[in-house]
């Protein structure tokens, strides 16, 4: 029998993850020992790396949003849009300038804003009156 874990059960093998949001619930949870100085580039990094190597696999995971065709995903789009305006620098780097800024880890604040992200993510599209 199965046993479905949630969020905060603990850590899990990886072969019991089945897309990059549990990946990120462990990371949640031990961040110290997967993000080398809990790091949100090197965060970035890996998730990179996570996306290659499931391109390289041929493994199609649709909802990936840090790393896509053509941008850098739609989490970058969603963060670019709530901060009102475009960074070259990109997510990790603003987010560490922002969580230095308000004196808060920037891992923290970065699975603050990707729970804003899902939240907003899961809730359905408003429907605009046709003219």
């Amino acid at each position: 029998m199965t046993v479905e874990r949630a969020a905060g059960n603990g850590p899990r093998h990886l072969a019991e993850l089945s897309d990059v949001y549990e990946f990120l619930d462990q990371v949640r949870e031990r961040p110290g020992m997967w993000v080398r100085h809990r790091s949100l580039q090197h965060l970035d990094s890996m998730l990179i790396g996570y996306r290659v190597a499931m391109e390289v696999h041929g493994i199609r995971e649709d909802d990936f949003p840090f790393w896509g065709a053509g941008d850098r995903g739609s989490f970058e789009k969603w963060f670019q849009q709530r901060r009102g305006h475009h960074s070259a620098q990109g997510w990790p780097i603003e987010i560490e300038r922002d969580a230095e800024a308000a004196g808060v880890p920037a891992i923290e604040l970065f699975f603050r804003l990707l729970d804003e992200y899902r939240a907003e993510q899961s809730q359905p599209v408003e429907s605009q009156p046709e003219g």
